[in-house]
């Protein structure tokens, strides 16, 4: 298993401003963000090409994993540290094959068998949610802190949650056995990113 720090996982929104995405980014990166994805999913190819280059700048200065969201190609193209897929795209065990062995490979899952058939298919980690209600994702299956113990508790890889986690209920999570905190507007919403990722962390880490 690779050895990943998954504590505080950065998933992107869309942007309109590259210059304060790219800037946000950074600022959470020195707050404590150890892993950053991003999830485009309505920009043209070669806009995500584009934009990942410039993330992936930031992410390699500090020595932060870049994960793509579903699309594999951007993240051969760019060559990113590893891919997110979920249910409904590409099947794990074939983007397992594509991007070979050592490139980390996540699996969005919100139930037992989800997350066995992600593990048992070449998955790294799980992202599991969503565990408060989210409108970044406004499709997201709904999953109970119950549920997510569970989930925990069934496979040996590590599970980060996610799904309208903030610094207000961010501590909710703590006696679930997860590895780590998702957040999406927590971070690329605030005015301080920095202030924001620290203090998610703290919390986290408490």
């Amino acid at each position: 298993m690779k050895n990943l720090d998954l504590s505080l996982y950065l998933v992107t929104d869309k942007s309109d401003d590259v210059e304060k995405f790219l800037k946000t980014i950074e600022e959470s990166i020195k707050g404590g963000v150890s892993v950053v994805q991003i999830r485009e999913k309505t920009a043209d190819t070669l806009d995500f090409y584009n934009l990942a280059l410039k993330v992936k700048k930031i992410t390699a200065k500090y020595n932060v994993p870049l994960i793509i969201n579903d699309r594999v190609d951007v993240a051969l193209a760019v060559d990113a540290d590893g891919v997110h897929v979920g249910q409904s795209d590409m099947p794990c065990d074939v983007t397992r094959r594509l991007i070979g062995e050592d490139k980390i490979l996540g699996v969005s899952a919100a139930t037992v068998s989800e997350a066995k058939k992600a593990q048992n298919d070449g998955a790294d980690y799980i992202g599991c949610g969503a565990v408060f209600p989210t409108q970044t994702k406004d499709d997201a299956d709904s999953v109970t802190k119950e549920e997510l113990k569970k989930i925990v508790e069934s496979i040996d890889i590590p599970v980060v949650a996610i799904g309208g986690i903030n610094l207000d209920n961010a501590s909710e999570l703590s006696d679930t056995g997860i590895a780590g905190l998702s957040v999406v507007s927590a971070i690329m919403s605030s005015d301080n990113p920095k202030k924001s990722s620290e203090e998610l962390l703290k919390i986290f880490n408490s």
